[in-house]
C-alpha cells in the first residue's frame, strides 16, 4: 500500500489530474465548484484528488510575494564548489526561507538558486557575505534580478496543459494584475506589518481558508478577503504551484546564461518567453543579461533549440548552457520535506 510520503510514479498522474493542476496554475485559490463545473465532474471529486496531490507532495498551491513589485531586490546567485561539497551546500541553502529555486547544475558540481530580497528589518546581503567564507566554496558570483519575461505565475502548464482556450478563460481570476505594467513604471506597493502573517500562511498553503487567515491575522474574513484580492490586483501577491515539472514529461532541463546586445534586450526576452522549452526568463544585471530555465525532452531536444529557435534570436553574443542535476527546492521560502536532501556538513549558509 502507497503511503502518504511517497511520490506517486509518473503514470498515476492521469488526465483528470493534469487537469486539475493546469486549473489551479491559472488560478490557485479558485473554488473546487468552480473548477468542478469547468471540468465537468464534481466538487467532490476535484477536491479529493487535490487532496490526494497534495498529501502525496505531488504539487503544492502557495501564495508567493512578487519582489519586485514591493520594491526588493532578487538575487541569482551561482556558488562553485569543491566536486564533494555542492551537495551538502545546496542543502543548506534549500533550508533558508530567503532561497527559492536551489538546484545542482553542472554534473552536481555547482549550485543555482534565486535569493530572495529580504523583508524590513533584514539585512538582504547576509547570505551574500557568508557565502564566500563558506569552507569549500571556490567561487560565488550574484546578479539583480530587473525584469521577468517569463515566470511568477506562469509556468510550463500555461502553455502546455491539457486546459483548452475556453476553459482557461473560464477561470481566469477576476482580480489578477493586468501584464502592462512595467518594474520601472509603477511605484512599488507597500506592505504593512500585519500583512506578513497573511504572506507567511500563504506561503505554506496558497489556499488556507479565509477563516484560518483570520486567526493567524487577527483580521475578520471579510478583511482577509479584501486584502487578498488588493495585493493580488496590485501584482505583489501571486499564486503558483510548487510541483516536480520532470514527473510531468520527463525531460533534460538546463539553465542558459545570455550575452545580449542591450538594444535588443527586451526583444530576445520577449521572443525568449515564447518558446514552449522556457520555464523562467528574466532580464539581469552582468555580462549575460539574459538567464532562461529550460526543459528539452533529451539530449538530442536541446541541441536542436538551442541551434534553432535560440539562434534565431537576433542581438545574442554568447551563450552559456549548464544542465539542471538535481532540483533540491522549488518556488516557496520551504521546501517539500518529502522531497529527501542531502545530509548537510554544519555549513555556515545553513
Amino acid at each position: 500500500m502507497e503511503s502518504d510520503a511517497s511520490w506517486p510514479p509518473l503514470d498515476a498522474l492521469d488526465q483528470l489530474d493534469r487537469r486539475i493542476m493546469h486549473a489551479l496554475q491559472i488560478d490557485g485559490r479558485a473554488p473546487f465548484a468552480r473548477i468542478a463545473e469547468v471540468l465537468g465532474v464534481s466538487d467532490q471529486t476535484v477536491a479529493r484528488r487535490y487532496a490526494r496531490l497534495r498529501g502525496t507532495g505531488t504539487v503544492r498551491v502557495l501564495g508567493l510575494v512578487d519582489p519586485l513589485r514591493i520594491g526588493l531586490t532578487t538575487w541569482l546567485v551561482r556558488v562553485r564548489c569543491t566536486p564533494d561539497a555542492a551537495a551538502s551546500v545546496g542543502a543548506a541553502l534549500a533550508r533558508r526561507t530567503d532561497t527559492r529555486w536551489v538546484s545542482l547544475i553542472s554534473g552536481g558540481t555547482e549550485i543555482s538558486c534565486i535569493v530572495q530580497g529580504a523583508v524590513p528589518g533584514q539585512d538582504d546581503t547576509l547570505l551574500l557575505q557568508q557565502l564566500p567564507r563558506t569552507p569549500r566554496v571556490v567561487q560565488v558570483t550574484a546578479h539583480a534580478l530587473l525584469h521577468v519575461f517569463f515566470g511568477r505565475d506562469l509556468s510550463p502548464l500555461t502553455r502546455t496543459g491539457p486546459l483548452g482556450a475556453a476553459e482557461t478563460a473560464a477561470l481566469a481570476p477576476a482580480d489578477a494584475p493586468g501584464r502592462c505594467w512595467t518594474e520601472t513604471a509603477e511605484e512599488p506597493v507597500p506592505l504593512g506589518r500585519d500583512d506578513q502573517r497573511l504572506l507567511d500562511a500563504l506561503a505554506v498553503d496558497g489556499r488556507t481558508p479565509a477563516a484560518e487567515l483570520a486567526t493567524a491575522t487577527g483580521w475578520s474574513q471579510t478583511t482577509v478577503r479584501r486584502r487578498l484580492a488588493e495585493l493580488r490586483s496590485s501584482g505583489a501577491l501571486y499564486y503558483d504551484l510548487d510541483f516536480d515539472h520532470g514527473r510531468l514529461q520527463p525531460q533534460l532541463r538546463a539553465s542558459l546564461w545570455l550575452e545580449v546586445e542591450p538594444a535588443r534586450l527586451a526583444e530576445a526576452g520577449t521572443a525568449l518567453a515564447g518558446h514552449e522549452q522556457v520555464a523562467f526568463a528574466g532580464a539581469t544585471t552582468g555580462t549575460a543579461n539574459l538567464y532562461a530555465a529550460v526543459g528539452c525532452r533529451n539530449a538530442g531536444a536541446l541541441y536542436r533549440y538551442l541551434t534553432g529557435p535560440v539562434a534565431a534570436i537576433p542581438g545574442i553574443r554568447r551563450i552559456e548552457t549548464a544542465p539542471i542535476h538535481r532540483n533540491l527546492k522549488g518556488a516557496g521560502p520551504r521546501h517539500d520535506t518529502r522531497r529527501t536532501l542531502p545530509a548537510g556538513d554544519g555549513s555556515p549558509v545553513g
